[in-house]
């Protein structure tokens, strides 16, 4: 698989757990923050796998992939939050996308 494919699923993966990240905040119903946790949780792995695919995993990325990456994640995030408050969804907190963002690149050794 190429490397740009390989960065475009990572993207996917990486907006799709933030997503799920602050729709889980936003939601006070048991079963339904357990299914959003759930997909948290498989989105990270999948985009784990992919980021170790991307790049050795002891090594940064060059800093204009990394701001393209941040960039991308950040927009993706924030798109799909806003279809779901168009939706009518309550209590999302768009603010948290940037903060979840700069951690998630952090701990997958996108960024220092």
């Amino acid at each position: 698989m190429n490397r740009n494919k390989l960065i475009n699923l990572f993207i996917s993966n990486l907006a799709t757990a933030i997503l799920h990240k602050i729709l889980e905040k936003a939601i006070d119903k048991l079963e339904i923050t357990e299914k959003y946790h759930k997909e948290v949780k498989n989105s990270w792995e999948i985009a784990k796998t992919y980021r170790e695919k991307i790049n050795p995993i002891d090594k940064t990325l060059p800093v204009h992939d990394i701001e393209e990456i941040r960039s991308k994640i950040i927009a993706k995030a924030k798109n799909e939050l806003n279809i779901r408050i168009s939706k009518g969804y309550t209590h999302i907190d768009i603010s948290l996308v940037e903060g979840l963002v700069d951690e998630c690149l952090k701990e997958l050794g996108i960024t220092d």
